[in-house]
């Protein structure tokens, strides 16, 4: 054979070897989907202050592993603690103050009875003196006097009644729909609450990082100062979206984790993100900004898969980069999957 056959064999064994790939790939891309584009996070909460104050407590360590309600940090109590005996006072003299006009209510009560009376008796006066002035045994001026001491005792009986009228509407509803006492009670609720917030607490069970915090320094509220990484993990994993039109959720699948060469994970698929980024779009009032591209193949659309681990890995990191395979329901696919998904997880210890 000579050379020149040797080279036309050559390039027709690399033209079939190219197309055998070639079909492969196009073969494992619609049967046995894989993706480099995943990831493990964990939920982060930023711990954030309710309220401000100087910092007199440091109860925890960066990396430190903590359980729900344990004590991240505490501010320094005393402003809120004097709050709290503000507000109680407040409460007291809210007491204090309703049983006083209770006591004027009385007060209003028997001088309305006392005006009543003698309403009553200046009206029997008036009528004597008048019966008396029409035999000529009175004189007009008495019964003037009469008839005027009447109207007096009148609007003295309107002024008690106005003036217990006044006193009711100022002492409000009794016990403990009182609107003074409610007001009372709600500021030291809230004074109570302020207390509370100075001692800050995790939310979750959780790893605390990235903590710079010191004693004596101020902490104003809203500002977070910590975050709080959860120890739930969620697999995300981005697919190309023609890869996952037979995709549904409990499909199973294979991870290889970038930090835990030659090790595959079983998980299943938990859901399906409703869509991306690029399929939102703002109100804005602007006109349509359509895509310009000269490409004549643009780039595929990845929609996000969740997925989760039947086994957690220990000393999995939130970010940590994963390679992940979706298993075929047909065997022999299913067979090719895991191969090269356990060629994947051995080339980790490479790059």
């Amino acid at each position: 054979m000579t050379p020149d056959q040797q080279f036309a064999r050559w390039i027709k064994f690399a033209m079939l070897g190219f197309a055998g790939v070639f079909a492969y790939f196009l073969l494992a891309d619609i049967e046995m989907p894989l993706t480099p584009q995943a990831m493990a996070t964990r939920t982060v909460t930023r711990i954030t202050p309710q309220v401000s104050g100087k910092i007199v407590e440091v109860a925890v360590s960066n990396n430190q592993t903590v359980k729900r309600g344990d004590l991240l940090f505490a501010l320094d109590s005393e402003p809120f603690r004097l709050a709290v005996e503000q507000a109680q006072l407040a409460l007291d003299q809210a007491i204090q103050d309703n049983r006083q006009l209770d006591a004027s209510l009385d007060a209003a009560k028997a001088d309305l009875s006392a005006s009543l009376t003698d309403l009553a008796q200046k009206e029997r006066d008036a009528h004597r003196l008048e019966t008396l002035f029409g035999k000529k045994l009175v004189s007009a001026q008495q019964r003037d006097q009469a008839n005027s001491a009447w109207q007096t005792a009148r609007a003295n009986l309107m002024a008690s009644q106005a003036r217990l009228d006044q006193i009711r509407v100022n002492r409000g509803l009794a016990g403990a729909d009182n609107l003074r006492l409610r007001q009372a009670r709600n500021k030291l609720a809230q004074a109570e609450l302020n207390l509370a917030y100075s001692q800050v607490t995790a939310p979750q069970d959780g790893i605390v990082t990235n903590m710079q915090l010191k004693q004596g320094s101020f902490a104003a509220a809203g500002s977070p100062l910590l975050a709080l990484v959860s120890d739930k993990v969620d697999l995300i994993a981005d697919f190309r979206e023609k890869s996952l039109r037979n995709v549904t959720a409990g499909a199973r699948a294979l991870i290889a984790f970038d930090g835990k060469p030659g090790q595959i994970f079983q998980a299943k698929v938990s859901s399906l993100d409703a869509g991306v980024s690029a399929g939102q779009f703002d109100a804005n009032g602007l006109l349509a900004s359509p895509v310009e591209s000269d490409r004549w193949v643009r780039d595929a659309q990845r929609l996000r898969l969740h997925l989760t681990l039947d086994q957690m890995p220990q000393g999995l990191p939130t970010g940590a980069r994963a390679t992940v395979q979706l298993l075929p329901d047909n065997a022999l696919t299913a067979l090719f999957a895991r191969g090269q998904i356990r060629l994947l997880s051995l080339l980790h210890y490479i790059y």
